[in-house]
């Protein structure tokens, strides 16, 4: 058993040992701290600089060395790290409130900067069931658990601007949307309007 540690550990070192070493530097290291023209921005932005897209584009890592998340992550994931360094939850991660059951005219809220929201519903108390996903979207906007009656309401938070569902696709005079959204048949919709 000795052996086979010692072996192992020899073995180790051997490989993490490269088998000549580097005398030369390839390059001098940069002294100016401000990109020239046409080069991009080394440092690390804080949250409050983000300003446009171009300011998500990570620095890169020095050469020969592997980069860490901050050093490589762009778009969303680098906007949610920079957010984690300065103790901003960006996506606030927090869980949906479970100290009440949701009802039809005192809903849980779940905001939403997208059109459509999925939210996972554990029951009331808290994880008396199974997680069962409930989808809400701008059209319908209010959802209830099948298993314990929860009811969870999607509010829109995101801009006014976005696209909407009446604009032209660029189709021509067509008369008609090929991609169209029709949503599925359920039994809800063969209720009576008068038990709603």
């Amino acid at each position: 058993m000795f052996l086979q540690r010692s072996a192992f550990a020899v073995a180790r070192r051997a490989v993490i040992r490269p088998a000549a070493a580097r005398t030369f530097a390839s390059s001098a290291a940069p002294t100016k701290t401000d990109p020239l023209p046409g080069q991009q921005d080394k440092r690390i932005k804080k949250l409050e600089e983000i300003n446009t897209e171009a300011d998500l584009l990570p620095p890169g890592a020095a050469p020969g060395t592997i980069p860490t998340d901050l050093e490589q992550a762009t778009g969303l994931e680098r906007l949610e790290i920079l957010g984690k360094v300065q103790g901003v939850d960006v996506f606030d991660m927090k869980p949906l409130d479970a100290s009440r059951l949701g009802t039809v005219d005192n809903p849980i809220i779940v905001r939403s900067f997208g059109d459509e929201q999925y939210a996972g519903c554990t029951g009331f108390p808290a994880d008396s069931h199974t997680v069962i996903w409930l989808t809400m979207s701008r059209e319908r906007p209010l959802e209830r658990c099948p298993e314990c009656g929860n009811c969870l309401k999607m509010e829109y938070v995101g801009p006014e601007a976005s696209h909407d569902h009446d604009h032209d696709h660029g189709h021509g005079d067509h008369g008609h949307d090929h991609h169209a959204y029709e949503e599925p048949k359920t039994f809800a919709d063969f209720v009576r309007p008068e038990y709603r």
